[in-house]
């Protein structure tokens, strides 16, 4: 029994490669080729050249964004023209301009790259709970013979 004939066309895995470039996701693809997303996963399957455009595509657009994240977590900087007005007339000045490492996007990267070293730990020493436990009966008790 034959199914339906499947709406992939061999330009889809062209589309679909600048669209991820662009960060799109399965389901974005889905909507702009009108179809569901279970198609899509369909297409990767039957059409070695789609899954490999989709691969690709995110693979490339992932290695830009995290350059960028490593470059503004240490810190960059780069040539500028600064531009000034010299009695009248335009005066081009070139300059470096700097920008300081954020830590936002330091933390971030490490939480992520070495999530054992820099994850937040919220460890709970259950000897001191025991402790402060022990002191607030003690002080009740004391309490309660100075009121006898």
């Amino acid at each position: 029994m034959a199914g339906r004939p499947s709406k992939y066309k061999p330009e889809y895995a062209e589309q679909a490669y600048k669209l991820c470039l662009l960060g799109a996701t399965d389901k974005d693809m889905a909507d702009f080729f009108a179809v569901c997303e279970d198609t899509i996963n369909e297409w990767k399957k039957a059409h070695k050249d789609f899954s490999e455009s989709l691969k690709k595509g995110k693979m490339e657009a992932d290695a830009v964004i995290a350059q960028k994240l490593f470059h503004r977590a240490k810190g960059y900087e780069h040539p500028e023209d600064k531009i000034f007005n010299d009695s009248g007339k335009p005066l081009v000045v070139p300059t470096v301009k700097h920008y300081p490492p954020d830590t936002t996007a330091a933390i971030f990267w490490l939480k992520n790259r070495q999530p054992k070293k820099w994850r937040d730990k919220q460890e709970i020493d259950q000897n001191v709970n025991a402790n402060v436990n022990m002191m607030y009966e003690s002080l009740l008790e004391e309490i309660e013979e100075e009121t006898d």
